[in-house]
């Protein structure tokens, strides 16, 4: 497992823009699948974003796709969620996550580490 540490979370208006980071542990950082889920009040956890392996290949959930980018730095062993164009809909937990499955989108049980979350909140 690697330990993971979010950060970038906080209050924004709709419209607006956020970016996440993601703290990763550990050696071979592109040996792993790293990734967003998120989890709104009553709702169940939900894919947003991942990247994976040495290609960095990107994988999104529809309702995110042309708002949200998932990036990484290597040298870093960072991991970042920008997010643009905020909706109410957005708002939740959004943990960082990270998984040895690489080369397509891991299922969520396959994701073996995860963050404590970051909230982010979009208001009106």
């Amino acid at each position: 497992q690697v330990q993971l540490v979010e950060s970038g979370g906080g209050l924004v208006q709709a419209g607006g823009s956020l970016r996440l980071s993601c703290a990763a542990s550990g050696r071979s950082f592109i040996r792993y699948t790293l990734g967003w889920f998120r989890q709104a009040p009553g709702k169940e956890r939900e894919f947003v974003a991942a990247i994976s392996g040495s290609a960095g290949s990107t994988y999104y959930t529809d309702s995110v796709k042309g708002r949200f980018t998932i990036s990484r730095d290597i040298a870093k062993t960072t991991v970042y969620l920008q997010m643009n164009s905020l909706e109410l809909e957005d708002t939740a937990v959004y943990y960082c996550v990270a998984s040895r499955v690489i080369g397509r989108s891991p299922l969520l049980n396959e994701y073996d580490s995860w963050g404590q979350g970051t909230q982010v909140t979009v208001s009106s």
